[in-house]
């Protein structure tokens, strides 16, 4: 039985080994196989310079058409009459119409007007009612007369009834919100 197992140790052992060395072998045969494909193909000196020697004959083309276009005279549709001039006499003929234009008056410059700030949007008055308005007496948001009610109810419906001077913040900065009466605040 020992035998089995020693020979099973050098078995496992050996398989590693023999794995390894089939992978680099298939490594140094994909090496030689690339090596084959490219190694015959031309290195490019001669290839890069004919693209580039067509690349500046079809600048060179370009270039003399753009100039011919320029600087000479064609026809550009004979039906219609449209014809083609040089640039330099094209410029000739605008300056020369131009000239010959008077300038006219230039209108008044509009300043942009600095915005106001948009009217209180409340319902509710803003401010202290109107002396000879008629308010009921009873109600929590307007002032009792002097005469008709206590000291103490007086004084505890006073900060009540001022309301500020402008709407909240709110209210200034949101003008499509619904409108409502504006809430009591104490100072």
């Amino acid at each position: 039985m020992a035998d089995t197992e020693s020979l099973r140790q050098i078995a496992h052992s050996r398989a590693p080994l023999s794995t390894w060395l089939g992978v680099v072998l298939l490594f140094a045969l994909f090496g030689v196989i690339v090596l084959g494909v490219i190694g015959p193909m031309p290195r490019g000196s001669d290839y890069e310079e004919t693209r580039a020697k067509k690349r500046m004959e079809k600048l060179k083309t370009l270039r003399d058409d753009a100039e011919t276009a320029l600087n000479t005279y064609a026809w550009v549709d004979k039906n219609k009459g449209v014809v083609r001039i040089p640039i330099s006499r094209a410029m000739e003929l605008t300056t020369a119409e131009l000239a010959k234009q008077k300038p006219s008056p230039a209108g008044p410059i509009a300043t942009p007007q600095a915005q106001s700030p948009a009217p209180p949007t409340s319902p509710g008055p803003a401010t202290s009612p109107k002396p000879g308005a008629a308010q009921p007496t009873g109600s929590p948001s307007t002032p009792a007369p002097a005469g008709s009610a206590s000291p103490a109810t007086q004084t505890a419906a006073s900060p009540q009834t001022q309301a500020p001077a402008s709407p909240p913040p709110a209210a200034q900065s949101a003008p499509s919100a619904p409108a409502s009466p504006a809430p009591a605040t104490t100072p």
